[in-house]
């Protein structure tokens, strides 16, 4: 059930600036924004924390953390979403894009990785459906273009699942997020203990599977993205050049650029750049790729994504703000502008009439401390 409420005395996070003010929710929407610091009877005294909207992540791997929590375990589906869905709500995070994978590879004992997206999909919505998540959830398909499987797993899916994202990923070796080879082989090796010998075969097995299906690939994948109606992302894009080939394929969203050159052609193309939070929390790319903050400080950074760390979302977000001089200017990394560009035009900003997602945070030596989380104006965490 909603939770009609007034969140007083705090510092609202607005579009384009904070102000001292209270939020009143009724029926989970925004009812009422007021300025000032008064605490009417029956409210709730936030003694100058912020609140601001709830956040919206666009790509996150933490799913399938929890669908594999090691190598080779299965964890019961059910129970995966329901513990992803609780983690993202406790960080903050009311509207997620969950990344599936669709492409696999089949033919070779030793490199194979079966297929999921469909089932693991079902059970989303199906969850969705029944009210048993606290949070939004809406579906990211993340087309894995070096596969052997690809075009049949996007067939498997059609309008009516509602696609809000698909991107198109290339981890061919060589290019894009692994230019270094020698990154890629640390992180195939080191996740999956391959052998020397075994790391070289694989390479040249991906570098096959691309010269032979990669085109096609990305041909069905941007067919498949105007059927479901959805948003269409590139994904680690390096050179002019391939933005140039993004922006011919109607992309609006670029996940992860890699090189100040691809951010800034991507902003010639009015092509948004989405860069990771852990990559701003850390400082810098693990890939060895350009920093997310040498994007902020020329203007190159619009959106930030969790990636694989939830947590890093709110943090960034703050980050930003703090570097800035901006706190709203940052926050929207994280709410408004996501939802701009995913189409999401019921939430994302603290206005009247749009749903009531809403964080409580206050700043602990410079983190954000997390208060409360209401999704739909009930209380998620």
């Amino acid at each position: 059930m909603t939770q009609d409420m007034i969140l007083a005395n705090a510092t609202l996070v607005l579009p384009e600036e904070t102000l001292r003010g209270s939020v009143v929710v009724k029926d989970g929407k925004i009812a009422q924004i007021d300025s000032g610091v008064s605490v009417p009877v029956g409210a709730q005294d936030c003694e100058g924390d912020f609140v601001a909207p709830g956040l919206i992540e666009l790509h996150t791997d933490n799913l399938e953390r929890h669908i594999h929590p090691r190598p080779h375990v299965d964890w019961p589906h059910q129970a995966a979403i329901v513990a992803h869905d609780a983690e993202l709500a406790s960080v903050g995070i009311t509207t997620v894009f969950d990344a599936i994978r669709v492409g696999s590879i089949i033919s070779d004992p030793n490199k194979k990785y079966g297929k999921y997206a469909r089932a693991i999909a079902n059970e989303i919505l199906s969850m969705r459906e029944s009210g048993g998540l606290r949070i939004s959830h809406h579906l990211h398909l993340r087309a894995e273009t070096c596969s052997e499987t690809l075009i049949d797993e996007l067939a498997e899916f059609g309008p009516e699942d509602r696609i809000g994202i698909v991107s198109l990923m290339d981890h061919t070796p060589g290019q894009r997020q692994f230019t270094d080879v020698s990154k890629f082989e640390a992180y195939v090796r080191g996740k999956y203990a391959m052998e020397a010998k075994g790391f070289d075969d694989y390479v040249e097995f991906l570098l096959g599977l691309r010269e032979q299906l990669g085109t096609a690939h990305e041909a069905a994948t941007v067919a498949a993205a105007q059927l479901y109606g959805a948003v269409l992302a590139s994904h680690d894009d390096s050179t002019a050049a391939q933005v140039a080939t993004s922006a011919g394929y109607g992309i609006h969203l670029a996940e992860f650029p890699t090189t100040l050159e691809a951010a800034r052609a991507n902003h010639a193309h009015q092509i948004a750049n989405i860069m990771g939070g852990p990559n701003l929390v850390r400082g810098g790319s693990h890939s060895g790729n350009v920093a997310a903050i040498d994007l902020a400080d020329q203007g190159l950074l619009d959106i930030v994504s969790s990636d694989y760390v939830p947590a890093s979302l709110l943090l960034s977000a703050v980050k930003l703000g703090q570097h800035w001089g901006d706190m709203a200017k940052g926050l929207a990394t994280v709410t408004s502008a996501p939802a701009k560009y995913t189409n999401l035009a019921d939430r994302g900003r603290l206005e009247v009439g749009l749903t009531a997602d809403l964080i409580r945070f206050r700043l602990t030596e410079g983190v954000p401390a997390l208060r409360a989380v209401w999704s739909k104006g009930v209380r998620a965490a």
